[in-house]
C-alpha cells in the first residue's frame, strides 16, 4: 500500500483522540485547550511524508506510525487491526509510560524510531507555551540531543531544521 493507506488512517485517528480518549483532556493540545490533539500526529505524518531524502518506504511507514503513536497512550483503542506488523512495531517502540523512560530509553531503540521520535518532539515544542520555562528547557535539550543523533544518522532532514531552529528561538525566548 502507498500514500492512500496513510490518509485511510486519519478517520481512524481523528474518532480515536476526539471521542476515545482515556483521559478527556487529551482531546485537546494543552496550549489553548481548543485545538483538537489530532492535529499533532496529522502534523508529524505530513512532515515525514515531505522528506525527499527517506525512501517511499520509509516515508509511509513512518507517517503511519508517527500517525498511530500516541493511540496507545492517549486513547481507549487499540491500533487498527490492518496496520502493519512493521507499522505496529514501530509504535510499539515510540510507546512510553512516561516522558522520564523516553528520554531514558530512546537511546537503545532503532535509528529509526528515533527519527520518528524527533518528529514527535518538535511537534510538541512547536506549542509548548503551557510548559514552565524549566520544562521547556529540559524538553529543548533533550530534542538537541536526538536532534544530533537523527542528524548523525540520516543527513540534513528538513526536520533537523525544523528542530534547531525552534530549539533557538525557545532558547531565546527563554534566556538561555
Amino acid at each position: 500500500m502507498g500514500f492512500e493507506r496513510v490518509v485511510n488512517l486519519f478517520p481512524y485517528v481523528i474518532a480515536a483522540h476526539s471521542n476515545q480518549p482515556n483521559d478527556q483532556d487529551k482531546a485537546f493540545r494543552r496550549w489553548d485547550n481548543k485545538t483538537p490533539y489530532f492535529i499533532h500526529p496529522i502534523w508529524c505524518a505530513m512532515t515525514v511524508l515531505t522528506e525527499e531524502s527517506l525512501s517511499k518506504k520509509q516515508r509511509i511507514n513512518g507517517a503511519q506510525a508517527v500517525l498511530l503513536h500516541d493511540i496507545l497512550e492517549d486513547t481507549e483503542l487499540p491500533l487498527p487491526s490492518d496496520a502493519s506488523f512493521e507499522v505496529v512495531v514501530l509504535v510499539q517502540n515510540m510507546t512510553f509510560k512516561s516522558s522520564e523512560e523516553e528520554m531514558e530509553q530512546i537511546w537503545n531503540k532503532g535509528k529509526f524510531v528515533q527519527l520518528l521520535k524527533l518528529y514527535d518532539k518538535v511537534s510538541n515544542l512547536l506549542d509548548s507555551g503551557w510548559m514552565s520555562d524549566e520544562k521547556r528547557m529540559r524538553y529543548c535539550e533533550y530534542v538537541k540531543q536526538l536532534t544530533q543523533v537523527v542528524q548523525k544518522n540520516f543527513g540534513n532532514l528538513n526536520i533537523i531544521s525544523i528542530a534547531q531552529g525552534i530549539v533557538n528561538k525557545i532558547y531565546s525566548e527563554v534566556g538561555k
